[in-house]
């Protein structure tokens, strides 16, 4: 029962572990957690729209639930730990995002001030976040540090973890200051007050029409810097 009870879960990983468009041809990686994975079975992913937006290929290894700081060694390599997704390539670019999942379930948006500084420190030069990003700047690639959608104001069961967030993206976007070949793309003025569209039904992950809007956001940074 066990046995098999860990053969499913490894199936349910694989699953979900990142499909790829044109793999071996693209020049695009992207790496990261449930705001990049979110509606790739519909190939409406955040992906899906850099890939329409430029018409060129890419590579998504995004996972639901995925952490920057993950400990376990099968499912981390799985991509449950956002920087074992990297596979070695000839990327020009990689995007990337992660750390909204070491907060809310790390500390549960509460008192995260040393979880943020395990993440990052304050003048964006120390942590896992910087290690990560160091490491994938090594291939040779620039690197887009992508941020998170803020919740609308109404409805939406992360809208305490604004601080958080705000406080996690201010030192990422320090940490892009070293670093010519780093970008950090913000949404925090993405999404109108009010405006639920930008949304799931869930109030935490982008909506197709979201996830189409960050997608031309980045195909326009990466046109811009190309």
């Amino acid at each position: 029962m066990g046995r098999m009870y860990f053969l499913r879960l490894v199936a349910f990983f694989v699953l979900l572990a990142g499909s790829a468009q044109g793999a071996d041809t693209s020049r695009i990686l992207l790496m990261g957690d449930s705001l990049m994975a979110v509606h790739r079975l519909s190939n409406q992913a955040i992906s899906d729209g850099v890939a329409r937006a430029l018409g060129s290929s890419v590579t998504d290894r995004s996972t639901l639930g995925a952490r920057i700081i993950y400990g376990l060694p099968i499912t981390g390599s799985m991509g449950m730990n956002i920087g074992k997704q990297f596979r070695g390539g000839d990327w020009d670019w990689i995007i990337v995002n992660g750390g909204g999942n070491d907060i809310l379930f790390g500390c549960g948006c509460k008192a995260c001030e040393r979880k943020i500084t395990k993440l990052i420190s304050q003048g964006g030069d120390d942590g896992r976040i910087p290690k990560m990003v160091g490491d994938l700047r090594k291939s040779g690639a620039r690197v887009i540090y992508l941020g998170y959608l803020r919740s609308p104001g109404v409805g939406s069961p992360i809208e305490n973890c604004r601080d958080e967030g705000d406080l996690l993206e201010q030192r990422i976007a320090a940490m892009a200051q070293l670093d010519p070949g780093v970008f950090f793309l913000s949404l925090s003025d993405l999404v109108p007050y009010g405006d639920r569209s930008f949304h799931a039904a869930d109030m935490i992950h982008p909506s197709v029409k979201a996830s189409t809007a960050i997608g031309n956001l980045l195909a326009g940074l990466i046109r811009a810097n190309d």
